[in-house]
């Protein structure tokens, strides 16, 4: 683990850490807090997997569903027009749409194959980007002259890893130079985390035994054929599964690092707090 100390930590003049939990628990927020407020330098996983990795997919599956339109149609094809995704660090709308939900083709759904072809395509471009993380923190300091740097991660870093293995590659090449921090929420967390999907349910990687294990039980308890499947139902009943298959995973991920509170980041508004409490948690930790 980086940082082996509290006093590692506020000596270091370059302080490098990862931030993992399920999304809406604040990574993305104390990121942007950081790279506004202090000299951090911000890399977003996500962001890298929809643009280097999976950018064209997403731009190619754009432009397949214009051209089922014939005016879209014919500027593409005399190349009046052209189609790129609009991605950002707050709006990943491109490629959670790519993603996309199993389901009914009317209701807007994906056949199981498809689904689980772009889950592999997601699982294929997460670990790159992750791997990718080095790669960009000396670029940071390199090119920008950067003194820290913090790696935003998806929620589905802990799909992607095995914790329990010492020698996963993903988490070895992470926890060389970062220190990571799993952002644990409460029960009450959960409850609220669930609350807003069931209003705004969104695409989600999901590990593919959990996934297989979670169609086939969805299939069997609802008695409906793979066509008749309604793609937000599912996932709505699929995202407290998720949550209880993510949570053991994330608390192992953690003791490659630290494990701070929910609602103690939700408490920074600095910079400077932020660094203080990885501190004291570094010193709760010995």
């Amino acid at each position: 683990m980086s940082y082996k100390s509290a006093d590692d930590w506020r000596k270091s003049r370059h302080k490098r850490v990862l931030l993992l939990g399920m999304s809406g628990l604040g990574k993305t927020h104390v990121s942007n807090m950081l790279r506004a407020q202090g000299d951090w330098f911000h890399y977003s996983v996500d962001y890298r997997i929809g643009t280097r990795y999976m950018g064209e997919l997403i731009a190619d599956n754009a432009k397949h569903e214009a051209m089922k339109v014939p005016f879209l149609r014919e500027m593409l094809m005399s190349d009046s027009i052209y189609i790129a995704s609009n991605i950002t660090f707050e709006n990943l709308a491109p490629l959670s749409a790519y993603l996309g939900k199993p389901g009914d083709p009317e209701l807007g759904g994906l056949s199981i194959d498809e689904y689980r072809r772009r889950q592999d395509q997601h699982r294929a471009a997460e670990i790159s980007a992750l791997l990718d993380t080095p790669h960009f923190m000396d670029r940071a300091q390199a090119i920008y002259g950067y003194d820290h740097f913090v790696c935003d991660t998806g929620g589905s870093i802990c799909e992607v890893v095995d914790p329990s293995n010492k020698n996963d590659e993903v988490l070895n090449t992470l926890s060389n130079d970062l220190l990571i921090v799993w952002i644990e929420g409460s029960d009450a967390h959960a409850a609220e985390l669930a609350r807003r999907f069931d209003l705004a349910p969104k695409p989600m990687y999901y590990q593919p035994e959990f996934l297989e294990a979670a169609w086939a039980e969805y299939l069997n308890n609802n008695k409906v054929s793979e066509g008749d499947v309604n793609p937000d139902d599912f996932v709505r009943w699929t995202y407290s599964r998720a949550l209880a298959h993510r949570a053991p995973l994330y608390r192992e991920i953690a003791q490659w690092g630290v494990a701070v509170q929910a609602h103690d980041i939700a408490q920074v508004k600095s910079a400077g707090a932020f660094e203080a409490l990885i501190a004291s948690t570094l010193e709760m930790r010995g």
